[in-house]
């Protein structure tokens, strides 16, 4: 077997104080790890054929790998589907000894731990496990997608900002999460706090958010993909609210946008606006890769040119905000400094793409809103699915109640 690389789960006590997160982090700075983005240098399987998994097919496509098979416990009845038409696909009994010594197998899987899915396949004979976003990350000359990011030693100016992130957090388990989350990125150790579960379904719906959500919300969902977020929030707000502004500019989303659109049964007075752009920190034509799924992005690597504007241009009045953009949050934000002041809103904001969300990106919120309470949450495993929520101190103020 080759040798393990991605650490067994670390149980650590309840979510920490200041004290004890400081001391965790000069833990994760002193470590080093060897590790690196994963090159296919031989035969490749997937396992899991959620959203993940199809992703990882579409994106071993563009690059140009081939994939042997695609593993799955649900095989025999997703092979009936559409949506794995023409796609090998095993149960994994089904998969032979001889393939799980000689492949590469892409774990297509963030619902659970890494670590625990990378023992249990390694006791079932595969000997060569990667996690997908690993893998992504040695093609990012070909493709954008930046899940697998390494952070790099963690240098002084780092050791401060995180500090101070560490400090500014509203609650312990914030801590926690911000931990685990650097501990994983820096060393790709999953580190689990008692206390402190990974939630992987109310993804920017935590209960402290929703205890502040009212029935004339007016939502901006920034990087609205194909609504799914906007079926959620009609959920949380049973179908009540003000307006809901869609800004995405992904040509396929678009349209599922336009189909949705007709039959959100909105109240008297709201409406779904879809707006087609990219948001950025100053209006521009920018490069935009798209077709790529929930991974479309502003990049270099794009073949279609977006008009690109900021949030402050486009005079939207959200009581409630919501950015996922692949890593372009910071700059998004910085975009929207006129209109965070002047209406407050909630706060969801992936934090995952990038190093920024190793401090950069949650410490210039703490500091260009000092009347909010900040928290952080993991969504989903392998260093994905981190939200920064930002709390206004004085929800029900004049901002949120005159919608700006």
């Amino acid at each position: 077997m080759t040798e393990r690389s991605y650490i067994l789960p670390r149980a650590l006590p309840a979510p920490p104080d200041i004290g004890t997160a400081l001391a965790l982090l000069r833990q994760v700075a002193a470590e080093k790890t060897t590790l690196a983005p994963r090159l296919v240098d031989r035969p490749l399987a997937l396992y899991g054929a959620g959203d993940l998994g199809r992703l990882a097919r579409d994106y071993f496509t563009r690059v140009g790998i081939s994939i042997d098979f695609v593993v799955d416990r649900d095989a025999e009845r997703l092979a009936n589907s559409a949506a794995w038409e023409g796609v090998h696909l095993l149960t994994p009994d089904a998969v032979p000894a001889q393939a799980r010594k000689s492949m590469l197998l892409a774990v297509c899987v963030a619902t659970i731990p890494y670590t625990t899915l990378d023992e249990d396949l390694r006791q079932c004979g595969w000997v060569d496990v990667a996690p997908f976003y690993d893998i992504a990350e040695a093609y990012r000359d070909r493709h954008p997608l930046s899940n697998g990011w390494f952070a790099p030693p963690l240098v002084e100016r780092d050791l401060v900002g995180i500090a101070s992130v560490l400090a500014g957090w509203g609650d312990n388990l914030s801590r926690a999460h911000h931990l685990q989350f650097l501990a994983w990125r820096r060393l790709r150790e999953e580190w689990n706090f008692i206390g402190a579960p990974v939630t992987t379904d109310d993804r920017y719906f935590i209960a402290d958010l929703r205890a502040l959500l009212t029935n004339h919300e007016a939502f901006a969902d920034i990087g609205a993909h194909q609504g799914r977020v906007i079926r959620r929030f009609l959920e949380a707000v049973k179908g009540r609210c003000a307006q809901i502004w869609a800004v995405e500019p992904d040509p396929d989303s678009l349209v599922q946008l336009h189909q949705l659109a007709g039959g959100l049964g909105l109240p008297d007075g709201a409406a779904l606006h879809i707006i087609p752009r990219a948001v950025a920190e100053a209006q521009r034509e920018a490069r935009f890769a798209a077709g790529l799924d929930y991974a479309s992005q502003l990049s270099e690597l794009g073949e279609v040119p977006v008009p690109v504007t900021t949030i402050d241009q486009l005079g939207l009045a959200p009581s409630f905000l919501k950015l996922h953009l692949e890593g372009g949050e910071l700059a998004a934000l910085r975009g929207a400094r006129q209109t965070l002041a002047r209406c407050r809103p909630l706060l969801a904001v992936t934090s995952y793409h990038n190093s920024q969300g190793l401090w950069e990106l949650p410490l210039w919120l703490m500091q260009t809103l000092p009347d909010y309470r900040f928290l952080m949450r993991l969504h989903s495993w392998v260093g994905t699915g981190a939200v920064i929520y930002g709390l206004p101190s004085n929800p029900g103020g004049n901002a949120r109640e005159a919608f700006c």
